[in-house]
């Protein structure tokens, strides 16, 4: 990986909470250092591995001149954003806007804001043992497929599995899905748990019948517990229907927590 950096680009924009920061405008000074995926450009000298940093100024100033936001926050939160989604080889983005002219009458050179954002890597646990399972599985792959923020990576096989517990129901079809996402674990969440209910998913049985469960196994190396999500998934590493297909995908994903890989965990398992 390597970063480029962009230090102090002058723009002339709207943006404050004031009548007059609207309409009159002032200059603003923005900052970016993006961090690429590929190591490799600078011995190809090759302009097609990296990103050019003209084309990141031009939709800096772009962004800022063609938006009005009350706060500096919201733009630079706006700008990380765009440059993410616009080139996919940046990995993730330091964004600092400054504000030389802010109505302060106190004595200060300026006031800024600075804001990080970065692609994601999940994986996620996807199951279904109700009516069409393939069907539900491809329709929760394909939504978020379809959301900007989101890129489906990699997919496993579709595997047939036994349920867990007591309740009498059909088998699984489960399968495991690598995704990388500009969303924060909870807000991840909270995009799955909204496909599961379009999906009709009740949950009034525990381990019972599901039309569509999806579950976040792994969120990049993070560990988690706050009584909302846990991360890594508590029993991910008790569960063959989890670890065969992320095996498939992924056999060298290292657990955060028990440092092995995905792989060591499933023979453990198997044994």
């Amino acid at each position: 990986m390597y970063r480029i950096n962009i230090d102090n680009l002058e723009v002339y924009a709207y943006h404050g909470v004031l009548k007059e920061e609207k309409t009159l405008g002032q200059k603003f000074l923005i900052s970016a250092e993006v961090i690429l995926n590929n190591s490799s450009t600078s011995y190809d000298d090759n302009i097609e591995k990296s990103v050019n940093y003209v084309d990141i100024c031009k939709l800096i100033d772009k962004v800022t001149v063609e938006n009005k936001f009350n706060l500096i926050e919201t733009l630079a939160e706006t700008l990380a954003e765009r440059i993410l989604l616009e080139y996919y080889k940046i990995k993730s983005v330091k964004v600092k806007v400054s504000k030389p002219s802010a109505p302060i009458p106190l004595p200060l050179d300026r006031v800024s804001v600075q804001v990080e954002r970065s692609w994601h890597t999940v994986y996620v646990s996807i199951g279904s043992n109700m009516g069409d399972k393939q069907q539900y599985l491809n329709g929760a792959i394909k939504s978020i497929a379809e959301n900007p923020l989101c890129r489906v990576i990699a997919i496993s096989d579709f595997i047939s599995t036994k349920p867990v517990g007591t309740v009498p129901q059909d088998d699984f079809l489960n399968a495991c899905i690598c995704v990388q996402t500009l969303y924060s674990p909870h807000e991840f969440l909270d995009l799955l748990h909204n496909i599961e209910n379009k999906a009709g998913r009740k949950r009034t049985i525990k381990w019972g019948p599901r039309t569509l469960d999806l579950d976040i196994i792994l969120f990049d190396d993070l560990i988690l517990s706050d009584g909302i999500l846990t991360i890594p998934h508590s029993e991910m590493s008790n569960r063959l229907f989890v670890l065969e297909p992320l095996v498939q995908i992924a056999p060298y994903v290292i657990h955060p927590v028990y440092k092995c890989t995905a792989l060591e965990l499933y023979y453990r398992l198997k044994r």
